[in-house]
């Protein structure tokens, strides 16, 4: 991969057009038809659900980094619930991340930062990305899973089929705040891990790389704000390792813990 700047790489259309009829979508919550509470209320639970549960947990901690272990059922519920976050398949999402740590801040990484905040905000996606050949070597553990490989080739429409449900319960103020609205939240507060803890915080160990630990993306993301702890210790359960920096998914995991669902877990020397 020897391509430098995002003028060098043509653009993807598919995702381009994807994206912007998500954002063009999610503009119709203004509309007062199509605000009530209960959609709201509903927006907010798959937020806690596909961003928390499923992007957090599941695709990052769980499958990615493997910092903890869980029952197999439990794997594919959060893995289920991080493919309606609708971040591309679990398959890629994990490629890309792996590749993102392994090369961070250079030119390999995916969306390196030091292309500035726009590019690794959203940029590097709206791109076809010479990376995007290189995810079969990282995912090797989880490709020949039936399971994964269901969600990775049906992503939209496990989405769709969530769009009727939520128009069954509703009508259209479910699907607006359910769908369109949670998901521009969902993505932006994802991103913000790739962006802004790379620009803005503070860092508390050497990492090699612009990554920073920074209170308001830990905020909005269950944890993941306290990005430069956990580029020092990648493969770590927990990213909160001061008193302050709270992770409420580090508590999910201890929860897990408890109740014998999450074992064999790994931390950072500070917190063994």
């Amino acid at each position: 991969m020897t391509v430098s700047t995002s003028a060098k790489l043509p653009l993807d259309w598919s995702v381009i057009i994807y994206m912007a009829t998500i954002h063009l979508v999610a503009l119709l919550a203004f509309l007062p038809s199509n605000f009530n509470w209960g959609a709201v209320t509903v927006a907010f639970i798959l937020y806690v659900v596909t961003a928390g549960f499923g992007i957090t947990l599941g695709f990052h901690r769980l499958v990615t980094h493997r910092s903890f272990q869980t029952p197999k059922w439990l794997e594919y519920i959060l893995v289920f619930c991080g493919t309606i976050a609708c971040q591309g398949g679990p398959i890629h999402w994990v490629g890309l991340h792996r590749m993102h740590h392994k090369y961070s801040d250079t030119e390999l990484d995916p969306h390196d930062s030091n292309k500035g905040f726009w590019w690794s905000h959203l940029g590097w996606m709206l791109h076809n990305i010479p990376a995007d050949q290189e995810i079969p070597r990282y995912t090797q553990d989880i490709s020949d899973d039936p399971f994964y490989q269901f969600c990775q080739k049906n992503l939209i429409p496990i989405q769709v089929a969530l769009g009727l449900l939520l128009f069954a319960l509703g009508g259209w103020p479910f699907v607006i705040w359910g769908i369109f609205v949670r998901l521009v939240v969902v993505f932006h507060c994802t991103w913000f891990v790739n962006s802004a803890t790379h620009k803005f915080g503070y860092q508390s160990h050497e990492s090699k790389d612009l990554s920073k630990n920074c209170w308001w993306v830990a905020l909005v993301t269950f944890g993941e704000g306290w990005h430069n702890n956990h580029h020092a210790y990648q493969y770590s359960a927990r990213h909160g390792l001061e008193w302050w920096e709270i992770d409420l998914t580090w508590m999910f995991i201890r929860t897990l813990q408890i109740l014998g669902l999450a074992t064999n877990i790994k931390l950072a020397p500070k917190n063994n």
